[in-house]
């Protein structure tokens, strides 16, 4: 290991970050090379390896590239390789064509490094970086004209992030923090690098702690006057609107745009701009930017837009996706163009609103204390969807096909936003792209999480950099939510110094607000009118907001007077026997993320498994990659913590349903993910059904995003999409309680009472009626009943409330073991956007006992392929099947998503299921596809 890295830390936390450019991929300049067009060589001269590298990419992907390394997904290799993390590693390419010229201005332009990086050019040193997030824009004008070389040499040399980090973590006067504050995973010390914090390890994934040129990079050749574009703000804000506050949906628009060049810009520079519908090329708007302030390297101005002319843009569900392109032109005295930038974007406004409950609508039932929740174009709308993670481990073969295909799965999930959680990486622009198109909301987050961080002068500073670049990149998307400084940093950070280092919480409260109120609060407030900012994922909502100030913003922080509700909640309890107790789940006025872990498919699973292992649920290799808990360490010692995340799937299994043992070890295998799957959906459909109850409660709570959507690779998480595209259980489940219109039997163990409610997320009333039916497994209807109702907007009704007192149906005829209650609910209404009045019908059930304990009995299942219609038809025709599951085989190795899946079957009931293909497979899979329930996991074989 070469030990210049020890400089590094100096160098990238001094001086020279303030005189680092940014850059945007837009390009003006003539003479741009791309320089994953050049032959790049990765070496370490310690290890001896020399082998072709590539442009974007990781140090891990080149490796298994040449085959000196393995999959690093398979087996157990995140441990095998961790001696890829612990050594430094040299990119270097020959750039021909690229010489020194008097009149030539160069610079080296890179979009992404990983992260800990000396650039070297004709040997000679250019730059230290020590940040993954920023955009870097080096002049080497004078390094090149030295240099003799026809091909001269550009080297980088990345060091060893665990290395670096424990060397910054061991610096005299380093900060340090309480006991238990920072959640250590696999490597330790992650808050003192500026890199993707789940780099290090998560309780969902694996910490390949990885390094490269892992985004595009660029040399730029400008000639005199020659300007290049490196990024571009876009903001689109109501006159008089400021963050976080209601803006006046009858003003017009205010267009604040604002470009930043490498080179100059004269003084004189003008700006116009032009929109055109995205969808015709028409041109709406034209005309010259006003306010022009020009600092020779970022040029602004603004204009007022009448809003007449622009069509509203809206999440799936709520209205149109309507999209425009504006054209930023930065003109000389003369009119000739300087710099041109495009940017497709849409018209609306989106806030968190945290204002106070008002006494009206105290009067109204609501309870007092403060609202949480999003209010899109004017309109409070009920938040839907789920946590967003990294898709694979290493971001250079993250394409953007991956991303449409989970946005898309997210949207036919009747999801309308998801929450890109921090720490991960920004998300790429293709992806706000994607979900301007879907009307997909993000909430988005800066790259912090479960840690307090260092506020010296020169990590701030660092930071404050790497936040502008960021929110000014993305600030035009339509589908940009919000800005949240990080993940659990106020209810469960903070809390915990208040619980290890009491005597110190004000300090750590101080440098909190340094960071993530004075930091990044202004680095949102100071680019954008448009958004809304909070400093933490969870969070009692703010005291005081004052835009003048220093420090816009003072928290609630856990100051909570009794009987008022304030703020957002996450959830998590592993012990099954409370799994359904309603009593047991928080009230608040929304939830930002809850959950439980399940096992991925056999066909996942044996895609990285060797074979040998996947005989058993406590296989080594499983056990190894479940991650819940941290097995950190060498493999040989960590049973003792990745055994108590199998540990709480097989409790809850044991405890809600028929244990599986089945006399075929894959067979058993196959049985026990199934079982883990269902107990997640089951878990997930409970707890969204209590919260989106609660819309119609005194809480008004008005959203839920559940942990998580999709998998970073395989193995045991909470994940709802596994890793090659597979829906589990839960992403079905979910896509059912997300309905508009859903009915919810909702019992409360403490009281035992059964009450049926009608949720509508609609922002108009809806009316029908509520079938209420008990039957028993053999399928047979003992008693029904339909009851009226009406439910206002985004409200919810009680159509009923029944004591239980351990007898169930007519007339308390039915044993807990025999009965099964249904409710079926239809309504009229009429969905917002350009729907008709329509019905809408949702089905759903309780049992007074788990399933473990249910009389269940055979139902008959049959599935058969329709290939008329393109589509299955599953069929009970036994009994009731619960937990219907159409599955293809292991080794025709496609992967199919069924529209309809997860389902109970009563007695006599079709079910025609389409489906979409993610990867083809081997031929006749259709023939081949299966049906089981949880009958079948009573069965031996």
């Amino acid at each position: 290991m070469e030990f210049f890295f020890f400089n590094v830390v100096r160098l990238c936390f001094a001086g020279l970050i303030g005189s680092l450019a940014l850059f945007s991929a837009t390009v003006q300049a003539k003479n741009v090379v791309d320089l994953s067009s050049q032959k790049w060589t990765l070496s370490s001269s310690v290890l001896n390896i020399s082998v072709p590298g590539h442009v974007p990419s990781q140090v891990h992907l080149d490796l298994f590239d040449a085959r000196v390394t393995g999959d690093p997904y398979y087996g157990l290799n995140d441990f095998n390789l961790r001696w890829v993390a612990w050594n430094d590693w040299n990119y270097t390419a020959k750039l021909a064509g690229l010489k020194g010229s008097n009149d030539t201005k160069t610079f080296l332009l890179f979009n992404g490094l990983d992260t800990f990086a000396d650039i070297f050019l004709c040997g000679q040193t250019v730059a230290s970086t020590a940040n993954q997030f920023r955009q870097y824009s080096f002049d080497v004008t004078d390094t090149l004209s030295s240099c003799n070389a026809t091909a001269p040499e550009l080297r980088i040399l990345f060091h060893s992030a665990t290395a670096a980090t424990s060397a910054l973590a061991n610096l005299p006067g380093q900060e340090t923090w309480p006991s238990g504050v920072e959640v250590v995973l696999e490597f330790s010390n992650r808050q003192f690098m500026r890199k993707q914090q789940s780099d290090f390890g998560w309780d969902w994934g694996p910490g390949f702690a990885p390094c490269g040129i892992w985004q595009p990079a660029w040399t730029v050749q400008l000639e005199p006057e020659e300007v290049h574009v490196r990024n571009t703000l876009i903001d689109l804000y109501r006159v008089g609107q400021l963050n976080n506050l209601r803006p006046d949906q009858t003003k017009d628009w205010v267009l604040n745009a604002s470009i930043d060049v490498v080179g100059t810009l004269p003084t004189s520079a003008k700006m116009v701009y032009s929109i055109k519908d995205a969808s015709s090329s028409v041109v709406v708007g034209s005309g010259e930017l006003v306010n022009i302030t020009n600092r020779g390297d970022v040029i602004s101005g603004t204009a007022i837009l009448d809003a007449s002319k622009y069509k509203l843009w809206w999440p799936q569900g709520l209205g149109g996706q309507n999209l425009y392109n504006v054209t930023i032109n930065v003109t000389s005295e003369s009119g000739k163009t300087l710099a041109s930038s495009t940017k497709r974007t849409g018209f609306r406004t989106v806030l968190l609103y945290m204002g106070e409950v008002t006494p009206e609508e105290i009067a109204k039932g609501v309870a007092p204390g403060g609202h949480w929740h999003f209010e899109i174009n004017g309109h409070p709308f009920y938040a839907k969807g789920s946590n967003f993670i990294p898709p694979d481990a290493f971001w250079p073969r993250v394409t953007e096909s991956k991303i449409r295909q989970l946005i898309s799965a997210a949207v036919k999930g009747r999801q309308n936003m998801l929450r890109v959680w921090a720490s991960g990486a920004y998300s790429p622009d293709f992806m706000y792209d994607i979900a301007d198109e879907y009307g997909l909301l993000l909430w988005s987050e800066f790259e912090f999480s479960d840690s307090l961080y260092p506020v010296d002068a020169d990590y701030l500073e660092n930071v404050r950099q790497e936040a502008h670049y960021n929110v000014r990149r993305v600030n035009h998307h339509p589908s940009l939510a919000i800005w949240a400084g990080g993940n659990e940093l106020e209810n469960l950070e903070l809390l915990l110094v208040n619980t290890t280092g009491a005597d110190q919480y004000e300090k750590y409260k101080s440098e909190f607000e340094t960071l993530f109120i004075g930091v990044l609060g202004t680095a949102v407030f100071s680019n954008s009118r448009s958004i809304t900012y909070m400093p933490s994922s969870t969070n009692n909502g703010y005291l005081v907001l004052n835009h003048t100030a220093p420090l816009p913003m003072i928290e609630r922080y856990q100051d909570v007077p009794d009987g008022t509700i304030y703020g957002n909640t996450d959830y998590y309890n592993y012990a099954a026997s409370q799994a359904f107790n309603i009593s047991a789940y928080p009230i608040g006025r929304f939830s930002v993320e809850f959950g439980f872990h399940s096992m991925p498919s056999l066909a996942s699973l044996s895609n990285v498994v060797p074979a040998d292992d996947l005989l058993a649920f406590n296989s080594t290799t499983i056990m190894l990659r479940n991650h819940h808990y941290s097995p950190r360490g060498l493999r040989t010692e960590n049973f003792a913590n990745t055994s108590k995340g199998m540990g709480e799937m097989t409790m809850a299994v044991e405890a809600h349903y028929p244990i599986p043992n089945k006399t075929s070890p894959t067979a058993n295998l196959t049985a026990w993910i199934y079982a883990t799957q269902v107990f997640q959906a089951d878990f997930y459909k409970w707890q969204i059904s209590f919260y989106r109850v609660g819309s119609g409660r005194p809480e008004n709570q008005m959203g839920c995003l559940y942990w998580q959507l999709e998998d970073v690779w395989q193995a045991p998480t909470w994940a709802g999409i596994e890793y090659e595209g597979r829906w589990k259980m839960l992403h079905h489940v979910a896509a059912d309680i997300y309905n508009n219109v859903i009915v919810v039997p909702l019992w409360n163990v403490t009281s035992g009472e059964l009450q049926v409610w009608v949720v509508s997320d609609l922002w108009s009333p809806v009316q029908g009626q509520v079938e209420l039916i008990w039957v028993n497994w053999e399928g047979d209807w003992l008693e029904s009943k339909t009851l009226p109702f009406t439910v206002g907007g985004l409200n919810g009704t009680v159509v009923q409330t029944t004591n239980l007192t351990g007898t169930f149906g007519p007339n308390g005829t039915m044993n807990a073991s025999e009965a099964l209650f249904v409710a079926r609910v239809t309504a009229t209404g009429t969905p917002v956007g350009d729907y008709a009045t329509r019905t809408m019908r949702h089905t759903n059930y309780w049992t007074p006992t788990p399933l473990a304990s249910a009389a269940l009995v055979d139902p008959g299942l049959t599935v058969t392929w329709d290939a008329a219609h393109e589509e299955f038809v599953v069929e009970a025709t036994k009994g009731v099947s619960m937990w219907t599951w159409l599955s293809t085989a292991v080794d025709d190795d496609v992967v199919v998503n069924f529209e309809d899946n997860g389902f109970m079957l009563l007695k006599g009931e079709l079910r025609h299921i389409s489906y979409s293909v993610i990867k083809p497979g081997r031929d006749g899979w259709r023939d081949r596809v299966t049906v089981r329930s949880i009958w079948n996991q009573t069965l031996a074989t």
